[in-house]
């Protein structure tokens, strides 16, 4: 569980997050929305370690984030999984070589044992046999799910994941979302997912965080959403004029 309690950040005179209380629950897909410059992106990064807070704590359980020294930061990060926007995979690498990258960086495993995470990794996201393969040489789709088997490598407590389906099509969206969802569950972690796709939202948004001119305007699940009357939830649920007609259409015939 990650709890953040009065998180503040300002740029200047700029004050970008005005006071965020929320919890990011385990074993479930905790997901930050809103509308760009709501203050997602600063949140995610605040929450990672990444930008400190101008005020505020970060819990990690019982471990305040921002109070952690630097070889304490480093064993919590040991514990995270961070998938990039872009995948961020390296283009001079094959899929192995990227995917080993963590284990290469900071465990003293045997080749061996590499070799065997890999392949159970690639396994767990329907990639296998492409170790050899590059980059360049899958779909986007693929390359995104190399990085999830990337920021899975180290059996990570907490996974974090920044807009994981931008520039994919629906279909393969759908197949991330899922494929999420089910690392979630199946290993009992904490994922954090800031994302402006709607069907992620109502497909796998058990604990939803929506901000607002940096603030926190609504929570709930995916099940609350439709149902919800706070304004600033509609007004983004139903910002598209096509799915402000389906909830008209759906409200006609109920």
């Amino acid at each position: 569980m990650i709890r953040t309690e009065g998180i503040f950040k300002s740029f200047g005179d700029h004050e970008v997050l005005k006071g965020i209380d929320f919890t990011f629950e385990k074993s479930k897909t905790n997901l930050i929305i809103g509308k760009s410059g709501a203050g997602k992106t600063v949140l995610l990064k605040i929450l990672v370690g990444l930008i400190k807070p101008t005020a505020g704590h970060v819990w990690y359980g019982e471990n305040d984030l921002c109070a952690l020294n630097k070889y304490e930061l480093q064993d919590l990060r040991m514990q995270v999984g961070m998938l990039f926007q872009g995948n961020a995979l390296f283009d001079s690498m094959t899929i192995e070589e990227n995917i080993r990258f963590p284990m290469d960086m900071f465990t003293k495993m045997s080749a061996k044992e590499k070799r065997t995470q890999v392949d159970l990794c690639l396994e767990r996201v329907s990639l296998e046999g492409v170790n050899d393969k590059y980059p360049s040489e899958i779909s986007g789709g693929m390359q995104k799910r190399v990085g999830i088997a990337r920021a899975i490598v180290l059996n990570p407590k907490y996974l974090f994941a920044d807009e994981p389906n931008s520039g994919l099509d629906p279909k393969t969206a759908i197949t991330i979302d899922e494929l999420l969802s089910k690392i979630t569950v199946d290993n009992n972690i904490t994922t954090v997912i800031n994302t402006h796709d709607m069907n992620s939202v109502m497909e796998i948004g058990e604990n939803i965080c929506l901000l607002h001119e940096g603030k926190l305007a609504w929570q709930g699940s995916n099940s609350e959403v439709l149902e919800s009357p706070n304004q600033t939830l509609q007004d983004f649920i139903f910002a598209s004029p096509f799915l402000q007609k389906l909830k008209n259409i759906a409200l006609s015939k109920s």
